[in-house]
């Protein structure tokens, strides 16, 4: 069995248990993406309860590019950036509902040509919302890759294209799931909780640094 394959089966218990892998499981394709959006550098549980508060007022995208541009910052200031995010969000929302009829663009193309959506939200949106094979890297994907050994790169866009080589496409899905949980919970930025990893047989840094 291959390393990739047997770290994804050493940590598949822990799938669906990041922020998006719940949101993904209650809220559109639409709502996952206004949620991604607002995640960006805050914390996933403030993002959780901010996100079932503006949907719960505005919930769809039409409703929501309405909205007073105020009162979505109210809604969304405990995400932080909140005058740049609230705009950003309505202005999507605007797009959503008068160019594509309420329907989220389902590629990776289509919805990196949004304004404010990089390649990480959108391939989100494509696993979380759609189950379509895409590897959203952030620091965590991009972490772990490294310190696994699976790749050595040094930005996420290299890791992403490192990872589709190795990583068969019908298990992209489960990348940034995983490697996000582990890297949460266990494999984190300053010091790593090596003693506790399922997946510390396969991993380059830890013969490094321990």
């Amino acid at each position: 069995m291959k390393k990739i394959e047997c770290i994804f089966r050493s940590l598949e218990h822990t799938y669906g248990n990041t922020m998006l892998g719940r949101l993904g499981q209650k809220y559109t394709p639409f709502q996952v993406l206004i949620a991604t959006v607002l995640s960006a550098r805050a914390r996933d549980e403030t993002i959780e309860v901010v996100a079932e508060g503006l949907f719960k007022k505005y919930s769809t995208p039409k409703a929501l590019a309405d909205a007073k541009l105020n009162d979505i910052k109210r809604l969304v200031k405990k995400s932080g950036f909140y005058h740049v995010k609230a705009a950003r969000i309505k202005e999507l929302a605007r797009i959503i509902y008068k160019e594509h009829y309420d329907i989220v663009p389902d590629t990776m193309d289509d919805l990196i040509a949004l304004p404010g959506v990089g390649r990480k939200t959108a391939g989100c949106v494509l696993v979380y919302s759609f189950n379509k094979p895409a590897i959203p890297v952030d620091t965590h994907v991009h972490r772990i890759s490294n310190r696994l050994g699976l790749v050595k790169t040094t930005d996420p866009h290299k890791t992403e294209e490192a990872l589709k080589r190795i990583v068969p496409e019908k298990q992209w899905v489960l990348v940034n799931d995983l490697f996000v949980h582990h890297g949460k919970t266990i494999c984190k930025p300053g010091r790593p909780l090596c003693g506790q990893c399922s997946i510390i047989k396969y991993c380059t840094y830890s013969k490094k640094n321990l």
